[in-house]
């Protein structure tokens, strides 16, 4: 059910979409948004749900024909895994994903996630 209002979260899981997905399409589309109550550092939005959202969004609604990708942990490759996430990511953060990789290596990425002690 759609509200006059709603949160990219609540949009993702009406559409099956994640919530990367949905603000890359407020950012592309131009949906209107306002500040969320409540919430500070001027991120948190609220998408006005009109008539132009209500399109797109029947327009993208995922069918049984394309189901909502799921991760199963016993999977044996983690390369499609990471190269999912990669996609789902929004252009900026995958640029500044890049810009660490490059910058720190794996060793750098591994130490930040607290993988690999640092020397």
């Amino acid at each position: 059910m759609l509200k006059e209002r709603m949160t990219p979260e609540e949009l993702a899981t009406l559409t099956g979409y994640s919530r990367q997905t949905i603000n890359k399409w407020v950012r592309k589309e131009g949906w209107v948004t306002s500040p969320r109550p409540g919430v500070q550092g001027g991120k948190a939005r609220l998408v006005h749900v009109n008539e132009q959202v209500r399109a797109f969004i029947r327009s993208a609604q995922r069918t049984e024909d394309h189901p909502v990708a799921t991760f199963s942990t016993s999977d044996s490759s983690l390369e499609p895994l990471l190269v999912r996430l990669v996609k789902e990511m929004t252009d900026t953060e995958q640029t500044l994903l890049s810009s660490l990789l490059l910058r720190d290596g794996i060793t750098g990425l591994l130490q930040r996630l607290g993988i690999r002690e640092q020397k």
